[in-house]
């Protein structure tokens, strides 16, 4: 029978990595929908995401994780603490629609 330290101590090592797995969520600010923002932020609620997708619609994309504190609510502290969540890539652009090529008239041999 295992002791109970031994079982205690497999019970702390799973939390340590059940929390580490779940620090390690990242979100990208810059294409992310305001429910997953709300859940991988730190100190984000429902408003404060709703916040962040419209000031993202109004300006375009996030250029730095520090612009984030010029939404309405979010400040440098939340942002420090969200720092190793925060991702940046650029919104994907929409694909343009292919044009259609110009139909040649056909060649006509004499």
């Amino acid at each position: 029978m295992k002791s109970l330290f031994t079982v205690f101590k497999s019970v702390v090592l799973s939390l340590v990595l059940v929390a580490s797995a779940l620090a390690a969520d990242k979100v990208n600010i810059n294409t992310a929908d305001a429910a997953t923002l709300e859940s991988v932020l730190v100190g984000i609620g429902q408003s404060k995401a709703e916040a962040i997708v419209e000031y993202r619609k109004t300006h375009g994309p996030f250029k730095s994780a520090e612009e984030l504190a010029m939404v309405k609510g979010i400040g440098l502290k939340t942002v420090e603490k969200n720092r190793e969540r925060i991702e940046l890539h650029a919104a994907a652009a929409t694909p343009a629609r292919p044009t259609q090529a110009r139909q040649q008239p056909p060649v006509t041999r004499r």
